[in-house]
């Protein structure tokens, strides 16, 4: 038969390995929760990584493009004068004229 200090004993290490096990149980899930996020990350970085390859290889591609050559002959045009105009914004404006002739803004006193 067994005694008395024997169940106790028993019991005890029964709720000791209980304790144990709730605290491993505790410590796998926050493992758990921990690898989730870290895979997150990891993908959230694959990304990245390939934006950026591919960002690097579009810049690459746009440098090894030799550029067109441009014929410097044909690129600058001497129009003759009479088809030569300048903009609208630089061109004086034609002075008017009033009903006597003077040009507005501009009255001439002659006096002899």
């Amino acid at each position: 038969m067994a005694s008395l200090s024997s169940i106790n004993a028993l019991q005890a290490s029964v709720v000791q390995a209980e304790r144990q096990v709730q605290r491993d149980q505790v410590r796998v899930s926050e493992d758990a929760d921990r690898l989730d996020a870290s895979r997150d990350q990891l993908n959230k970085d694959k990304q990245t990584l390939s934006d950026n390859q591919r960002d690097s290889n579009q810049a690459a591609q746009a440098t090894q493009k030799p550029l067109p050559t441009v014929n410097l002959t044909s690129a600058i045009e001497n129009p003759p004068r009479a088809e030569q105009q300048l903009p609208a914004d630089l061109v004086a404006p034609k002075p008017q004229v009033n009903t006597l002739g003077q040009t507005i803004g501009k009255f001439v006193n002659v006096t002899a």
